[in-house]
């Protein structure tokens, strides 16, 4: 079976060797020169493709972001710049002989279904090469795996007087570092991961910072206790039953409870109109700081620009702005498909478990990597090409069509009441409970009965240590014989990075014998917190 896969970005690898590893054949067509999609960085945006800045690293700890059956070596940072997530992607495509299978510099033009569909369920795929040559493919299926950061939006009909502005404004999207920056007064348009980023750096260069804002934001470190990442310490499966069992505005309490500890964000002028878990918070340890010594001052919704002014909407003005930021988001399409194959389901397309358009005659194309989840897409990408390949090689069935609709509408609806969505942000899931359910459908979720009678001490990881890409391939299709391996030492990678000079750990214990000084380190070591430790602690009796 012939099947062509759109992109070579991390959804696109994943889904090669999800092919690869049914049987099938697989062409990748790559409109760049590399691998990497959004995370391979060029100084110049190029349009109609995902642009990075310069700086940028990523907020999902490397054991929460990695590949099932590939984890990221040991010694790379916990939180990886651009640079380092590429250099994984080159050894995953490398080690499972990926590259072979990439057209690069190849664009997708078209695709459009056969004449024969209704009996065939085959794609003609037109492509053009770098010197705009047309070429027509024909292919059993389809795999689109383009992303969403590529069409910016950019909504300055929503800003009265912007053609006055005498400065320069330009989107996120051509963002790529601080050098234009120096010693001018800065605005930046929207409170998303981009723009506290941009905000953060170019204060550091910047004569002074504005961060505009709508609504708000709760903003979260990548740091939780003990210095672990938040992630590692928060998104496991005994928090996630917490979440099935209390009611969300209790625990939305809670967390702005704890959030407000570290800085109050009434005061910090970020509180947003929202509940913490309505919708995905900003991930940055250093906008507060930069708050607190002025670098960067936060002001509500602009109203109007006058010239080189920004009046805000509490009647605030800036005046001398020598530079405005638009970090306003994206718009999602998919130019090279019909509009017929793409079911309109409130702001987003309705795709059958945010995969699979659910009015095709046959189920012979599939969207991977289109979703939005407080957590790393690799991992449920790499959840859904393994779906999608069981579909298409007929191990799996999806529903009929009216079944598959049903549930697209009952899923908008359910997003809608759950989350604050848009038509810039169309989709939310819920990380644990979306790879489980996709898991399901694969037939390679974690059973914690059955690991609880069969094996207690993974039983215990999965359940209290975070979940990670690794319990996907315990069992079922795709099963790996280094899943169990790779939990028991995911928090050794952890520590790996931070083992850089040699320190002796004085443990005081008020204890009167060393069984139970050495019981006291065990329940530590059991926690995660003394993992690797033991060979540098000295014990002093006092």
């Amino acid at each position: 079976m012939k099947l062509a896969v759109i992109g070579a970005g991390p959804s696109g690898l994943t889904s090669i060797k999800s092919c690869l590893e049914e049987g099938l054949e697989p062409t990748c067509f790559e409109s760049s020169d590399d691998i990497g999609g959004l995370w391979k960085f060029k100084e110049v945006s190029e349009p109609n493709r995902a642009s990075i800045y310069r700086s940028l690293t990523i907020n999902i700890s490397k054991e929460m972001m990695c590949f099932s059956d590939f984890p990221i070596p040991a010694d790379y940072p916990n939180y990886m710049h651009h640079s380092r997530i590429l250099q994984y992607f080159r050894l995953y495509a490398e080690h499972f002989k990926l590259l072979q299978h990439i057209s690069f510099q190849t664009s997708v033009r078209s695709v459009r279904q056969r004449p024969d569909f209704s009996h065939s369920g085959q794609w003609e795929v037109v492509t053009e090469n770098r010197e705009g040559q047309e070429e027509r493919h024909m292919f059993d299926s389809v795999i689109v795996c383009s992303g969403h950061y590529s069409y910016p939006h950019l909504p300055l009909k929503d800003f009265s007087g912007i053609e006055s502005f005498e400065g320069k404004y330009f989107h996120s999207w051509d963002y790529k570092g601080p050098e234009d920056l120096y010693g001018k007064r800065v605005v930046v348009i929207g409170i998303g991961n981009s723009g506290g980023d941009i905000a953060v750096e170019s204060s550091r260069v910047a004569k002074q910072v504005y961060l505009s804002t709508r609504r708000g934001a709760w903003v979260i470190r990548v740091l939780s206790d003990n210095g672990l990442p938040v992630d590692m310490k928060y998104n496991t499966r005994f928090v996630h039953i917490l979440f099935q069992l209390l009611p969300v505005n209790w625990l939305s309490w809670f967390g702005e409870k704890k959030l407000n500890a570290m800085y109050d964000h009434t005061m910090y002028a970020l509180k947003p109109k929202h509940r913490l878990f309505s919708t995905i918070p900003v991930i940055n340890d250093e906008l507060p700081n930069k708050i607190l010594t002025g670098g960067v001052m936060v002001k509500p919704n602009v109203q109007q620009i006058r010239g080189s002014s920004v009046v805000f909407e509490d009647g605030s003005v800036v005046d001398k702005v020598d530079v405005i930021v638009f970090a306003t988001g994206y718009n999602y399409d998919f130019p090279f498909l019909p509009s017929n194959v793409m079911h309109k389901s409130g702001h987003r397309v309705g795709l059958y478990k945010h995969v699979f358009p659910p009015t095709l005659e046959h189920p012979t194309m599939a969207v991977v990597g289109f979703i939005h989840a407080l957590g790393a897409i690799m991992p449920q990408a790499e959840m859904q090409s393994r779906w999608v390949t069981r579909v298409f090689k007929g191990h799996k069935k999806l529903p009929s069509n009216q079944a598959m609709l049903k549930a697209v509408e009952y899923d908008t609806k359910d997003m809608d009441k759950n989350y604050i969505v848009s038509k810039l942000v169309p989709l939310q899931v819920d990380f644990v409970s979306y790879m489980d359910d996709i898991a399901g459908e694969v037939g390679v979720r974690p059973s914690l009965a059955w690991l609880f009678f069969t094996d207690y001490p993974l039983f215990k990881r999965v359940l209290w240590g975070p979940v990670t890409a690794y319990q996907y391939r315990i069992t079922g299709p795709g099963k790996w014989s280094g899943a169990r391996q790779a939990i028991f030492t995911q928090f050794e990678r952890m520590f790996q990075p931070f083992k850089t000079r040699q320190v002796t750990y004085l443990l005081y214990i008020h204890t009167e014998d060393i069984v139970t000084g050495l019981l006291f380190v065990y329940n530590w070591v059991e926690k995660k917190l003394l993992l690797n430790l033991i060979p540098h602690i000295k014990f002093h009796k006092c």
